[in-house]
């Protein structure tokens, strides 16, 4: 009876996210590349032929905002790699006419930083059109977000339903494994001790062929193995890109209140201060000037080698945020990103840093779930690895609706046949659950 139920609730928990998985799994696996595949893709956008001194950036940042008061430079990085671009956010500022926002068509732009000329502009995770220069960011925010609109004045509602799909993913991972353990067969008084105490060691042995594919099997047997044998093989791996989904998606509303409740975890400005609406965002009272030099100063004194690699201002939250790495590096620290130092938008004072891997045990599992969920913390093998795993996750999703709508035709053919033969009994067996 327990296993007639963990059959129903695998099925029906697999076939509810089978979709979101799928998606899931496929943007995965190109996502795990995205910097070189916009580069690949972007040629335009992302190099240039020039070379000597750069333009300071801020200049850069201030030269751009003059051209287009509508944006307000929200990331900028201070210096790029020989013959790169440099990539700046923008966020739309409020217009006085109207009191809404500016439509600015567009959220990243790229210039030369020698020469300051612009290189182009796009929209960064733009659904539609979906061009050479927009695809890779639409498929790594359907990755985590899948596009879902705004509704009711909340923009998160399809990271909450992918971070609902995790949470059911976990669930359903160790269902799944259950079901592959052998059914254990009832002792039999009428056998002899020594032949039931052969089959209790015969229990590997039932097992074993739960881990093989046979490919000289039927189609449906082959699709059945491969999903079952795929679930054991990768099992670890699949339980933790779940958990790390879960834990990114539903990071602020679930993950860090509860490892809160079980370890001291150290905030940062992004979950303590609170947020304003974009159409009243917090000025800052200082500018990108006086923060990079106050970054710089408290970089020095903290003994940082790393120069302050980019600035960013949240003007939703008025705090700037001051990257230390060196350019090209800012996934650096094996996928954990580069160490921080907050400061307070009005006033400059500093108000919290972060430094990778640093912290308590807390903080440090926090930080590691990204690198974890990207491969990042293995390096390249990590996130080849990763690739791999978004083409297994896409195939498990396939294979178990295929599995199910065969036994469930193989069901409705029992069913007719014995409607149309009453009295006649059925001797095609139903594939086993």
């Amino acid at each position: 009876m327990a296993r007639s139920v963990f059959v129903l609730l695998h099925r029906w928990a697999g076939l509810t996210i089978a979709a979101f998985l799928l998606v899931a799994g496929l943007t995965g696996a190109v996502i795990s590349w995205d910097h070189e595949l916009d580069d690949w893709l972007n040629p335009h956008l992302h190099t240039v032929e020039s070379r000597g001194a750069a333009i300071p950036t801020l200049d850069l940042a201030r030269q751009f905002e003059a051209r287009d008061p509508r944006a307000r430079v929200a990331y900028l990085p201070l210096a790029a790699e020989a013959g790169e671009s440099l990539s700046l956010f923008v966020m739309p500022r409020v217009d006085a006419a109207t009191g809404g926002l500016h439509k600015l068509g567009y959220n990243q732009v790229f210039l030369d930083p020698v020469t300051g000329a612009e290189l182009g502009r796009r929209e960064w995770g733009q659904v539609w059109p979906i061009t050479r220069e927009t695809l890779i960011s639409f498929l790594y925010k359907l990755h985590y977000s899948l596009h879902l609109p705004e509704m009711w004045g909340e923009e998160r509602w399809g990271i909450w339903l992918l971070g609902i799909v995790a949470v059911v993913w976990m669930l359903d991972s160790f269902v799944g494994f259950y079901l592959t353990l052998p059914v254990r067969k009832p002792a039999n008084p009428e056998r002899p001790a020594a032949v039931e105490r052969q089959l209790g060691r015969g229990w590997w042995s039932r097992w074993k062929p739960a881990w093989k594919v046979k490919t000289a099997g039927s189609p449906y047997r082959v699709t059945f193995d491969l999903h079952r044998a795929f679930s054991l093989w990768t099992f670890a791996l699949l339980f933790v890109l779940a958990f790390t989904a879960f834990s990114l998606n539903l990071y602020r509303e679930v993950f860090l209140p509860l490892m809160s409740s079980v370890s001291q975890v150290t905030p940062d400005p992004s979950n303590t201060r609170p947020f304003v609406s974009p159409l009243k965002p917090i000025e800052p009272g200082v500018d990108y000037a006086r923060i990079l030099e106050a970054a710089q100063a408290e970089g020095q004194r903290r003994g940082w080698k790393e120069p302050v690699g980019a600035l960013a201002y949240a003007p939703m939250q008025g705090f700037y945020t001051a990257r230390f790495f060196e350019p090209g590096d800012d996934h650096g620290a094996a996928g954990v990103g580069p160490a921080a130092i907050y400061f307070d938008g009005g006033d400059g004072r500093v108000i919290g840093d972060r430094q990778p891997w640093v912290g308590t045990a807390a903080d440090i599992f926090v930080q590691a779930q990204f690198p974890v969920h990207s491969g990042r913390i293995l390096g390249l093998p990590g996130r080849i690895l990763i690739s791999f795993m978004g083409l297994v996750v896409a195939m498990l999703s396939v294979t178990g609706v295929v599995i199910w709508w065969r036994k469930r035709a193989a069901r409705l053919s029992v069913r007719r046949k014995a409607v149309a033969l009453p009295d006649r009994p059925v001797s095609r067996p139903v594939p086993a659950e």
